[in-house]
């Protein structure tokens, strides 16, 4: 992986912390604690899925073709098993608003079509 293809990497996950910060204290101050310990996990089901396939990635640079295909696979299906094993688990705690959850999961998603704008 280049320094560019790495700084848009690191520019897009840091872009996904800050939404998911600003989107929970957002949550905090206007519902309180059950809106913002929902809008994190709702950040951390969309965050550490994309960083695991991030990382996953960035280790395969520099091999041949085949192997960094299989890892973009690999890397995608962990993250997708990643992310229902999440959801599974949140929605096994109590008192889990529905509302700022998927927001802040579907708002740190789009960021990546927002660095796609953005480029």
């Amino acid at each position: 992986m280049t320094d560019r293809q790495y700084s848009t990497v690191s520019k897009v996950i840091a872009y996904q912390v800050l939404a998911i910060i600003v989107l929970t204290a957002g949550f905090a101050l206007v519902e309180g604690r059950s809106y913002a310990v929902s809008a994190v996990l709702g950040g951390a089901a969309a965050f550490i899925p994309n960083l695991y396939f991030a990382l996953r990635v960035y280790k395969s640079a520099g091999q041949e073709a085949r192997k960094i295909v299989r890892s973009f696979y690999a890397g995608e299906s962990g993250k997708l098993l990643l992310t229902a094993a999440l959801f599974f688990m949140i929605f096994q705690l109590p008192n889990i608003e529905i509302l700022p959850l998927l927001a802040v999961y579907i708002v740190a998603l789009s960021v990546f079509w927002f660095a796609l704008l953005m480029r």
